[in-house]
């Protein structure tokens, strides 16, 4: 995998247009087998529709691209089998949650789901609740998975302006801190309260990251590169 590349950038210009993916039309009958297999080992994934992007342009704090709506099989069969169209990214918000004593939160995948054991910042795939008047909304995207993940609303934390836009290969994590004003200790403690009232949390463990040390392999390469810029700058 090339090395990480970071943008900052204000404003995000992401079209949705209905654009047919050849690859999800002419492997059709392989990545429903695949799908099918993923679904044996974790029977709660489902395919739903989600959208991947093309043409990104990062230009004086700007970002542009297109995106397109597909299945989630598709989807996980382009992850899974190395990303044979490399026109294509996933391209995601992510709400990088810093408390007021400096430590990010992060959250441990639970076993259930489609990236279990995966350790990162609250996100998730585009989808189409994500689409307002013909555009992909990622500030409402990140609200949403916070809102979904952790229990946290607008209330509790304050969003920066800057995006930093870390490309990895055919991943786009588009992330934004969030600064929440209460230390580590008690906002791991709401979000695991939310957690425990929940009959199937997406996630299963809260994790602290208050410094290089706190890095582990779990984490993608886009968080670490993301964390280590952040605590190289302070």
């Amino acid at each position: 995998m090339t090395s990480p590349v970071i943008h900052r950038v204000t404003t995000l210009d992401l079209a949705v247009r209905p654009i047919a993916w050849p690859f999800a039309e002419e492997r059709r009958a392989e990545i429903a087998a695949h799908f099918a297999e993923k679904q044996r080992e974790r029977p709660k994934i489902w395919n739903g529709r989600v959208l991947l992007g093309r043409d990104a342009v990062f230009t004086d704090g700007h970002l542009s691209a297109t995106y397109f709506e597909t299945d989630f099989a598709s989807f996980l069969a382009w992850r899974d089998w190395g990303f044979p169209d490399p026109a294509v990214f996933n391209g995601f918000g992510m709400g990088a949650l810093r408390t007021s004593d400096g430590a990010f939160v992060m959250g441990e995948m639970a076993q259930h789901t489609a990236n279990a054991g995966r350790i990162y910042f609250p996100s998730g795939t585009p989808d189409l609740d994500d689409v307002r008047d013909g555009t992909l909304d990622i500030p409402g995207s990140v609200v949403r998975e916070i809102g979904e993940e952790t229990g946290l609303t607008t209330t509790d934390y304050r969003a920066e302006p800057v995006w930093h836009c870390v490309v990895t290969g055919p991943s786009i994590a588009m992330i934004q801190v969030l600064n929440l004003d209460m230390p580590g200790e008690v906002a791991r403690a709401r979000i695991e309260a939310n957690l425990a009232r929940e009959a199937e949390p997406e996630l299963s463990v809260i994790h602290l990251v208050r410094g290089m040390s706190d890095l582990t392999p779990s984490m993608p390469r886009f968080v670490t590169a993301f964390v280590e810029r952040q605590f190289a700058s302070r």
